[in-house]
């Protein structure tokens, strides 16, 4: 058991030199001799002495700290980009600190100057869209940041995503081949704006390219909850008639799902069900969905590297786009 009331002044006793010895051992800060060096380092493990990481943080003005502030923690999308970002910290010697802030812009800003205040080395964000409160903070932040699935004109940082134009051209193209005539599409409306453009264009050029008309009837917008799929789809497929639908997340595709069987719908006989991000859940959903496969893990351990190249002063490209896959499986199927 650590004894926590050991300070640097017993390990100090304990080898036989100065505190200020034991400090640039700790630190690294001046040249000690290896022999002493040896003395310090055999009494902090005899001793089991714990450096004050903030006061050591203070000194060499590095803490050794990655913050992370995510929207929703209880989504597996999201889960699976920390489970990513948080091994690359550890393995680089960093501890990831990580706040949930349901989506709350005031939340959100009292992280980040948490972040500030805790004088963490780096930080990932994420957050459906950027606002005014965020552009501002980041314009006058001195944090070296990186952003996970969200774009910006006016801030030059650094980006994680993949290719949503593609993503969702692929998606689109997929249920044409099918035979699907009519489909739905159910999008998020608190996703970046950049991001949103590029889902809905590709979703209009593939119509297009496919023979089909853009129905705006049959596009809503849905958020990132099986709620909200539930009462979304329940609304669409009360009024219209479809043959698809894609949605922009398998969370609120579950929900979709479930409105859908509830309405006497068979999926996939009677409507294909289509969802975005590849969640652990679609595969032992029953039935199974079909999805476009966002690399998750990778992109947190992808941008918690860029964010360690950043803090070693190392340059990084602007965006990185990392390869996506479409998934078929259960819920869709030819007409």
């Amino acid at each position: 058991m650590i004894d926590i009331k050991i300070t640097i002044k017993d390990v100090a006793k304990r080898a036989g030199v100065s505190i200020s010895t034991v400090s640039r051992v700790i630190n690294d800060s001046k040249p000690v001799s290896d022999e002493v060096k040896q003395r310090v380092l055999d009494a902090i493990r005899d001793t089991s002495y714990r450096p004050n990481q903030l006061a050591r943080g203070l000194v060499l003005r590095k803490s050794n700290i990655i913050g992370m502030i995510i929207p929703d923690i209880a989504n597996p999308y999201y889960a699976s980009i920390v489970e990513g970002a948080e091994e690359i910290a550890n393995m680089y010697g960093y501890t990831l600190l990580l706040c949930n802030t349901h989506g709350e812009l005031h939340k959100e800003i009292e992280y980040l100057n948490l972040m500030a205040d805790k004088q963490a080395d780096g930080l990932l964000f994420m957050t459906g869209k950027l606002k005014s409160e965020h552009v501002t903070w980041f314009k006058n932040a001195d944090v070296k940041t990186c952003f996970i699935n969200l774009y910006s004109r006016e801030l030059d940082i650094p980006m994680i995503s993949i290719d949503n134009y593609n993503a969702i051209s692929e998606a689109v193209r997929f249920l044409i081949d099918k035979g699907h005539k009519r489909i739905g599409l159910l999008y998020a409306p608190d996703v970046d704006d950049l991001l949103q453009e590029e889902r809905l264009r590709a979703y209009k050029d593939m119509l297009k390219d496919g023979g089909l008309e853009y129905e705006e009837g049959i596009v809503k917008e849905c958020r990132f909850s099986i709620e909200s799929g539930y009462s979304t789809a329940r609304e669409l497929l009360k009024n219209n008639k479809i043959d698809a639908l894609l949605l922009t997340n398998d969370v609120a595709a579950i929900g979709a799902m479930r409105a859908a069987l509830e309405m006497g719908y068979k999926v996939p006989e009677d409507i294909s069900i289509m969802g975005f991000d590849d969640i652990s859940f679609s595969n032992y959903y029953k039935p199974s969905i079909t999805t476009i496969n966002q690399p998750t893990y990778d992109m947190g351990a992808v941008a918690t590297r860029m964010v360690i190249k950043l803090i070693l002063g190392e340059q990084v490209e602007k965006m990185a786009l990392l390869p996506h896959k479409l998934v078929e499986r259960e819920s869709t199927s030819k007409k």
